[in-house]
């Protein structure tokens, strides 16, 4: 419950300009651009749409902006944003396997068909502070690698074909959709993925790591990595067919973990899998790993007790837009609460106080 405050409106107003004021910085420092933001923090952005459940780059920058670089604050914009737009229509299933790749990599097969391409990656970088940056001078240009093939095959499909992994059933049935759906328990692995898409990526790593350190016995290959742009095909009723509305870029991840079989499957390896927005690498495998833990029960595998296979409450707390707001509502007015609670201590305590005190006469 909350009571009303004299001149609150008026402050709420003044917080507002401070904080646009904080916003800003310096005006004797030039403004951040939103093409300066999508194009040089183009990670950032693609975490922001990723969360936000929106591909859109100048968007995800207008909020980083807006937000003052608070990631979670602009992937809260986005989701606010995108309840206004509205929904003309639905798109074909993406084809990942005919992806234009900058990055695709494997850690199963030194000799994978259509080679290893390492793209833009921090993986070999030596983590030291480029002073040079400072300087804001030109970058040096990146070196020109030949162009390979157009599209490259998967590479778990190699182990697919000697039985050696399992095969994945066709998606047939339109998936729920958790943007205009609450998530319900129990959840199939369809919905889990959407979830675990739009869960914060920190949480996701964290859930990840945990499985890989033995809370839940998973610590898989990554069978490939791959990262680059995708059509995305409508339907069009009036013309009978489909048409390209545009390229999205991708990242996507399949990892290969062991399963000794059952009574009805032989021993073979299974997957996790990971789709996000851009070059989002990290949350791809984080994703992957989580949902290959999360299938324990339909492969029929032991549940150690571990979080990561508890599907509620790993989909339930990874959304840091319900975690915050559940978080930062206690920092609003709880006066008539705590003082309910106040008198209920000093009721005890006066009760404790006279029973010491009979207590002592006797």
């Amino acid at each position: 419950m909350y009571v009303a405050v004299k001149g609150g409106e008026r402050a709420i107003d003044a917080a507002h300009d401070w904080l646009a004021e904080e916003r800003r910085g310096d005006p004797a420092i030039p403004e951040l651009s939103l093409a300066q933001i999508r194009e040089q923090m183009s990670l950032a952005v693609n975490r922001v749409m990723t969360e936000g459940s929106l591909y859109d780059p100048d968007l995800a920058a207008l909020a980083i902006k807006q937000a003052r670089g608070d990631l979670i604050e602009a992937i809260f914009l986005i989701r606010a944003y995108r309840t206004t737009l509205p929904r003309i229509g639905h798109s074909r299933p993406v084809d990942t396997g005919a992806m234009r790749c900058d990055r695709r990599i494997s850690a199963t097969f030194k000799d994978a068909p259509g080679g290893q391409v390492l793209g833009p990656t921090f993986d070999y970088t030596h983590r030291l502070l480029d002073f040079a940056l400072a300087a804001e001078g030109e970058a040096p240009l990146a070196r020109q690698a030949e162009p390979g093939p157009e599209t490259v095959p998967r590479i778990l499909d190699f182990l697919g074909r000697d039985g050696l992994i399992q095969e994945e059933p066709d998606g047939d049935a339109t998936p729920p959709d958790l943007t205009r759906e609450p998530l319900e328990f129990p959840a199939d692995r369809a919905l889990r993925l959407q979830s675990l898409t739009r869960s914060d990526e920190g949480f996701v790593l964290g859930m990840a790591y945990s499985s890989q350190r033995g809370y839940g016995r998973n610590h898989p290959f990554v069978g490939e990595l791959r990262i680059g742009a995708v059509e995305v095909m409508m339907g069009i009723p009036e013309l009978g067919f489909d048409v390209c509305i545009g390229d999205i870029t991708l990242t996507e991840c399949e990892t290969v973990n062991q399963f000794t079989g059952s009574k009805t499957e032989p021993a073979q390896f299974t997957r996790g899998y990971g789709l996000v927005f851009g070059q989002t690498e990290r949350k791809a495998i984080s994703m992957a790993l989580v949902d290959r833990a999360l299938r324990w029960e339909e492969l029929g595998e032991e549940n150690v007790g571990a979080p990561v296979q508890d599907a509620e409450f790993v989909l339930a707390h990874g959304d840091n837009i319900q975690a915050t707001g559940f978080l930062e509502h206690i920092k609003l007015p709880h006066y008539v609460d705590f003082q309910s609670e106040l008198e209920l201590v000093r009721k005890m305590r006066r009760g404790a106080r006279a029973a010491q005190m009979q207590e002592a006469a006797e």
